[in-house]
């Protein structure tokens, strides 16, 4: 099963490579212009989404300097124990909706101290593949398109962050 997995992942790009441009071909589209018009348009948008990028990082880099996420830490991580939720792991959990690099870099941390095969390594690493970056996707990606009004997007966002928490330390949990 390895091998085919193995063999499919070896090829597919290559097939879709030659597929894609083989059927608008087909069907009588200028390819090679199609490609160029759309490479403009994603680096008009890739311009557009800088100036948010550059907001969300410079706030990152502010609540990690004024201690704030230490604060946080400090004052939830009492009650977290109480479930089963390692402090160490807090930081990650806090940083992950705001920043997917920070995040990794937590993560990448913790994993080097305690091991990828203990509880807390696979509680990490169950929370950086199943959650998202929730203010960072709201910041870059609604405000480069203009969007203005995202409310609902917030909530269910912080939902789904605070459901993959618990679902991750739930899979943990069973893993031991």
């Amino acid at each position: 099963m390895f091998e085919i997995i193995n063999q499919i992942s070896k090829w597919a790009v290559p097939f879709i490579l030659l597929v894609v441009p083989s059927i608008a071909f087909i069907k009588k589209v200028p390819v090679f212009e199609t490609f160029v018009e759309g490479a403009e348009d994603g680096f008009a948008t890739a311009i557009k989404t800088i100036p948010f990028l550059v907001a969300m990082l410079v706030a990152v880099s502010v609540f990690r300097a004024s201690g704030a996420m230490q604060l946080m830490t400090d004052l939830f991580s009492p009650y977290l124990s109480k479930i089963g939720f390692p402090a160490e792991v807090l930081p990650h959990a806090i940083m992950r909706p705001l920043s997917g690099g920070a995040a990794l870099g937590i993560a990448t941390d913790i994993i080097e101290h305690h091991g990828p095969d203990s509880f807390i390594g696979k509680l990490v690493s169950t929370m950086q593949g199943t959650s998202d970056t929730t203010f960072y996707v709201l910041t870059l990606y609604f405000g480069s398109v203009g969007i203005s009004r995202y409310r609902y997007a917030v909530a269910n966002g912080l939902c789904a962050d605070i459901t993959t928490l618990v679902a991750s330390l739930f899979i943990a949990h069973a893993m031991l």
